[in-house]
């Protein structure tokens, strides 16, 4: 079922999701040259804390993980590109680090995924994750009242696949609202005019990400991270956005 959120409802995933712009700015900033993956884990999980919030991923065991995921947030490095389940890992010089966050506050969710590149940038690694950003903008411009579903997956495609780069349609954005994960799925790739119409209320998570090759993908030995089949390294964009009748809104901006 989707429900349409009323304004107040909006104003308060937005609440939501300033905190979460908020913490993933200051862990992308943590991002750096010798420093452990789990240390930006720890430091989420007392910024979740202080805050109040509930982690929409702690205990999270969804159909496509193995067991409760026992980590607040997904830390996906190199060809790791989707749930990166934390671990010990020293990051290096050129390293990609995408981040992907999601808390409740107040009953009310939001989701946003960042990727940086720690110390020296390649420029590939530098086109790759602005690509994601640029089809994000897309997908966000393109979430307006009287378009559809495949508008927004068109969009997103149009962008990557412009690109030059291969999208896989396994994992996508999605509705989201009281919980992290609800109707309708955003596919990466669609045909426009087809699929739900776009109205008032309306709450998605949308999430642009690809790899430099390989569309398909194989799981860690945890049982959680998404690696690219080839070893190719991966990006990947998120913002949490309304549907309003002024237009898109982005819940999980910083401004």
């Amino acid at each position: 079922m989707i429900e349409l959120k009323t304004p107040q409802a909006i104003e308060k995933m937005a609440v939501t999701g300033r905190f979460v712009a908020e913490t993933l700015a200051e862990l992308a900033g943590l991002a750096e040259v010798g420093r452990d993956v789990m240390d930006l884990e720890l430091r989420a999980r007392k910024l979740v804390d202080r805050r109040g919030a509930e982690s929409c991923y702690w205990d999270y065991a969804p159909s496509f993980g193995r067991g409760p995921f026992r980590n607040v947030i997904c830390l996906s490095v190199n060809d790791a590109v989707l749930h990166g389940q934390p671990h010990p890992y020293v990051l290096g010089d050129g390293d990609v680090l995408s981040l992907d966050f999601a808390v409740s506050i107040d009953g009310w969710v939001a989701d946003s995924a960042v990727t940086v590149i720690v110390g020296t940038p390649d420029e590939r690694d530098v086109r790759l994750a602005e690509s994601t950003r640029t089809a994000l903008d897309a997908a966000i411009a393109a979430a307006v009242p009287g378009n559809r579903i495949g508008d927004i997956s068109a969009a997103i495609a149009a962008v990557g696949q412009g690109a030059g780069y291969r999208i896989n349609t396994d994992f996508g954005g999605h509705g989201l609202g009281r919980t992290m994960h609800e109707d309708p799925h955003v596919a990466n790739v669609g045909r426009p005019g087809r699929g739900l119409e776009l109205r008032p209320g309306l709450t998605l998570a949308l999430e642009p990400w690809w790899c430099t090759g390989s569309a398909k993908l194989r799981v860690d030995a945890d049982g959680w991270t998404l690696r690219s089949a080839d070893g190719s390294r991966g990006a990947h964009s998120e913002h949490t956005v309304a549907v309003t009748e002024d237009g898109p809104r982005v819940l999980t901006a910083l401004s």
